[in-house]
């Protein structure tokens, strides 16, 4: 089978990817959206029978994917932290194209992988196990540097040679590795496609050898330690003898021996010696998940007032309390919350996570004005940070506002316009502003996110029958929905 028919066949009924949207257009903003909605040609830009074109569909694909079948953290605290340290790392990465988009997996298994299209993601449970931000940032580094050097279009190239792979398995087969369901998914491939999909997953050797050794140069360059990398190897080692025979998701598809923590270790110490901090707000973020994915939040609270009692708080002694502040926070203990968030805003008195987290305590008092006041001040030193106007926007609903909470939530959907949850909060806004129109619209971009076209082109109707046919949005309604109408006849032919 050649992979132009592949590609045809995702749209084949009882697939597991079934219809996937052929327009990757469809999921950018308003109303800046390209016109080609052709198949994706072979070969071009950076040669090889994948191009960087058919990379980016597959990527939009597989988060189309990801969106229906996996849980996300959407906090975006978390969210902010992941995109701000792969910023940090990629101005190092050999990458022509530094747009990348992320994501974090609600699983508490340790794991990260980088998809065509220029996607890396992780699981909540990577900071877990990263004791360290060096830690964290060498597996970001070593995802980085997959993508830079191409290795899953390799891989498909080399399988297509060997064993022909429909692109519907092969992006079955990520998407089953991304949530840690990869074992269970792949028995449900028919025949030796299984196999072939998880051939397909797993990077050879060279292929980690060689992201090693890109990685710890963009660790290097980035002003962050290498020696993190060995270090983070060694915690997955751990973690792999201590599960037995059930092997960690991330090692299924990045093969780990001792030899190769011995050669990345050697590699990291051929680099200077100097001191690396960490930064505050990985421990802040660690601290959040730690509560997140704690068995009961009388555990969490347990666990951290026995913490900041330890010898190893004392180095960081700020996000002790904050985890403390968290656990409270997810215990009804919002008061206790917020006498330790106003104490770490003494000595920090900008730091917008302690900010956003007060007012989430203020909120949970039912004190959402006093929430709207704080935030609305930190929103004035900080236009459009995404953390502070989100939770602005929850706050803004809280004591009625619901036309403000709209216009933030709309700002959000256009910087963000992949994040799906953006959209239906947007919604519930704009009904609770009473705007239908507005309802309509993000109902459809939402809708158009999740894969299901048919439902985004029934809101756009809608939407422009209740437009005056003057009106100046309902030419941009119109475009959007003849752009949703041309995907849908293209997936039917």
């Amino acid at each position: 089978m050649t992979l132009v028919r592949a590609f045809r066949d995702l749209h084949r009924p009882g697939l597991l990817a079934p219809r996937l949207a052929l327009l990757a257009t469809l999921t950018l903003p308003l109303p800046a959206l390209a016109q080609d909605t052709e198949l994706p040609t072979f070969g071009g830009v950076g040669g090889g029978l994948i191009s960087v074109q058919m990379e980016q569909q597959i990527g939009q694909q597989v988060m189309q994917s990801l969106r229906r079948s996996a849980d996300q953290v959407e906090d975006p605290l978390v969210n902010e932290y992941l995109e701000n340290i792969v910023y940090r790392l990629i101005p190092a990465a050999p990458m022509q194209d530094r747009q990348v988009t992320t994501v974090v997996i609600d699983s508490p298994a340790i794991n990260a992988f980088a998809v065509p299209g220029n996607i890396i993601g992780v699981n909540g449970g990577l900071f877990l196990n990263a004791e360290t931000e060096q830690q964290f940032a060498s597996v970001i580094a070593h995802e980085l540097a997959h993508l830079s050097q191409r290795h899953f279009a390799r891989r498909m190239e080399q399988q297509e040679a060997s064993a022909p792979l429909t692109i519907a398995g092969m992006i079955a087969g990520i998407i089953l590795s991304a949530v840690t369901k990869s074992d269970v998914g792949i028995a449900t491939i028919a025949g030796t496609q299984a196999m072939a999909v998880q051939n397909m997953l797993q990077y050879s050797r060279s292929n980690e050898q060689e992201a090693d050794r890109v990685g710890l140069e963009i660790l290097a360059e980035s002003g962050m330690d290498p020696r993190g990398m060995p270090e983070m190897f060694e915690i997955m080692m751990r973690q792999n003898r201590l599960q037995g025979n059930q092997v960690p998701e991330y090692l299924s598809t990045h093969p780990l021996t001792q030899s190769r923590v011995s050669d990345s270790r050697s590699r990291a110490e051929q680099y200077p010696e100097a001191d690396y901090n960490d930064a505050l707000e990985y421990h802040l973020v660690r601290a959040r998940l730690q509560v997140h994915y704690a068995r009961t939040p009388a555990d969490a609270v347990s666990a951290f007032e026995d913490y900041r009692e330890s010898s190893e708080a004392a180095a960081r002694v700020d996000a002790a309390k904050y985890g403390l502040a968290v656990a409270y926070l997810a215990d009804d203990q919002a008061a206790r919350a917020e006498q330790l968030l106003r104490e770490l805003l003494a000595g920090q008195g900008r730091r917008i996570t302690y900010q956003v987290t007060l007012a989430e305590s203020l909120i949970a008092q039912d004190q959402a004005q006093a929430a709207v006041d704080l935030l609305r001040e930190a929103l004035s030193r900080n236009p459009g940070n995404r953390p502070i106007s989100s939770m602005l926007a929850r706050a803004e609903l809280e004591v009625g506002n619901a036309p403000r909470a709209a216009d933030l939530l709309r700002g959000l959907a256009r910087e963000y316009p992949n994040r799906e949850d953006y959209w239906l909060r947007l919604a519930e806004a704009e009904g609770q502003a009473r705007n239908i129109v507005g309802v309509h619209r993000a109902r459809a971009e939402y809708d158009i996110l999740m894969g299901d076209l048919e439902a985004a082109e029934r809101q756009l109707r809608q939407a422009q029958e209740r437009v005056a046919p003057d009106a100046p949005v309902r030419q941009i309604i119109t475009e959007r929905l003849s752009q949703v109408s041309e995907a849908i006849a293209q997936s039917r032919r």
